[in-house]
């Protein structure tokens, strides 16, 4: 069994907030992030935390907030100990794998790379069982890191003890999601990572997210996308994450949980885990000769470059040439999407499915 897990930072999901989520230093403030805002000035949201610890009767508000939280800027990177792929701060990684390749870029904005992948081949000795993931951190590396390093293993531990039938499989998935979560937040770190994941046993295909990570396949050229994002501005999310007693409110433009957080589920973020949930939507698929290749990627991309367009890019150095290039269409899929302004963390990885049939 081969397995991988890279460094491959800043994510659009995270940048606290000074007034309503106010982290514990200032002191480093150059991780900034589109995906958490940082406000300068005390804003209305302020206020109303405000009123609503010390006048609880405020006409301003029609429920009770949550009080104010403390909100992270910046922290180091951890260790990586995978000796098959150690850590490397660069500002790309690409790898051409038995059966994928993932092409990694950092963003323009100060930091570390706060995106990881994982590839492991070979489950139980059988060549053609695989698990993949590209996990998109916020708010530093260390959950993204950690998400890399233990939610295939937990994910196939989980699928050893189920059934595997559909409902086994999802049942499985969700436990190794959930398990990583809660793994990660006994090491009280604060940080977040949205995560996708494609597991291949036998003739099913068991694509989960938790996030805004996407996972898309060409099914004979056709896109599709096999998950859907997770944000706050998704009725049925905004509608659990109010249930929960919390709020969705928009900022510049983007809908965010508590107005900081602009995915509403992920693995840590420990100060909102009462309302980000990391429980996955997973689709159980039957591997079919009809699905070319399956893209794994985050919001980096798919921010500035549609399912169909990547699809297209993708097949023509891919499929009906004489030698493919799956490396390289990664690398013009996150080409185009800096071309076109994207300013963070970009993660592609592309997985052959006809190496897995």
């Amino acid at each position: 069994m081969s397995s991988c897990a890279v460094a491959a930072s800043n994510s659009p999901v995270f940048s606290p907030s000074s007034s309503v989520c106010s982290p514990k230093s200032s002191s480093s403030s150059s991780s900034s992030s589109p995906r958490l805002v940082r406000f300068h000035k005390t804003s209305g949201l302020a206020r109303a935390f405000s009123a609503a610890a010390g006048d609880s009767s405020s006409a301003a508000l029609k429920r009770k907030r949550p009080p104010q939280l403390d909100i992270p800027v910046v922290v180091s990177m951890s260790e990586n100990k995978s000796a098959a792929a150690p850590l490397v701060e660069e500002a790309v990684v690409e790898v051409a794998g038995d059966g994928y390749s993932v092409y990694c870029k950092r963003g323009r904005r100060h930091g570390e790379m706060e995106d990881r992948y994982s590839a492991v081949i070979g489950l139980q000795d059988d060549p053609i069982k695989a698990i993949f993931g590209i996990f998109d951190g916020h708010g530093g590396t260390k959950a993204a890191e950690f998400a890399s390093q233990n939610l295939d293993k937990n994910i196939i531990d989980e699928v050893r003890k189920l059934d595997q039938s559909d409902e086994g499989i999802e049942l499985a998935v969700k436990n190794g999601y959930l398990t990583t979560h809660s793994e990660f937040l006994k090491k009280d770190f604060r940080e977040g990572a949205c995560c996708v994941t494609a597991l291949i046993a036998g003739d099913k295909l068991v694509v989960s997210n938790a996030g805004d990570c996407r996972a898309v396949v060409s099914r004979n050229g056709a896109a599709e996308a096999l998950t859907s994002d997770h944000r706050p501005s998704r009725e049925d999310e905004k509608h659990r994450i109010e249930t929960l007693g919390g709020f969705v409110e928009c900022r510049n433009g983007v809908w965010r949980v508590l107005g900081c957080l602009a995915v509403s589920r992920a693995i840590g973020d420990k100060y909102l885990k009462q309302w980000i949930s990391a429980e996955p939507e997973t689709k159980v698929l039957k591997l079919e000769r009809e699905f070319e290749f399956l893209l794994l990627a985050s919001d980096g991309l798919w921010d500035k470059v549609s399912n169909q367009e990547a699809v297209d890019i993708a097949r023509d150095l891919c499929k009906g040439v004489e030698k493919p290039q799956p490396l390289l269409a990664c690398r013009k899929l996150v080409e185009l999407s800096v071309s076109r302004g994207a300013s963070d963390d970009i993660s592609v990885m592309l997985i052959q499915l006809g190496k897995f049939c």
